[in-house]
């Protein structure tokens, strides 16, 4: 669940650090939710599976641009080499990580 994936990524205390949980509403819409840390914060970006193309996003609807992919691990391979956009929610202000060390629950 989301506090458990949180709790090990804070005890990792390290930049860069990720795992990939089923998000709490088990929608097919959303299946996933990828927890990433960096600069002693806890990122939670949705995963979106989108019927239509068979194909997976990250981040909530409705953006301008949007890269899509064929699976999870697809994901997870590309933002090990190109640098992932993290919003906070509450301020609006953006990071700019990879996503280097898997975490296992």
């Amino acid at each position: 669940d989301r506090k458990t994936a949180e709790a090990a990524l804070e005890r990792m205390n390290k930049d860069g650090a990720y795992l990939v949980r089923r998000s709490s509403g088990q929608d097919r819409k959303q299946p996933y939710t990828l927890v990433v840390f960096y600069k002693h914060r806890v990122y939670n970006i949705p995963i979106r599976y989108l019927e239509k193309t068979s194909q997976y996003v990250l981040g909530k609807e409705g953006k301008v641009y949007e890269e899509y992919f064929d699976s999870v691990a697809a994901i997870i391979s590309h933002h090990q080499r190109v640098s992932l956009v993290l919003v906070d929610n509450q301020s609006g202000s953006k990071e700019q990580g990879k996503l280097m060390h898997p975490v296992q629950l």
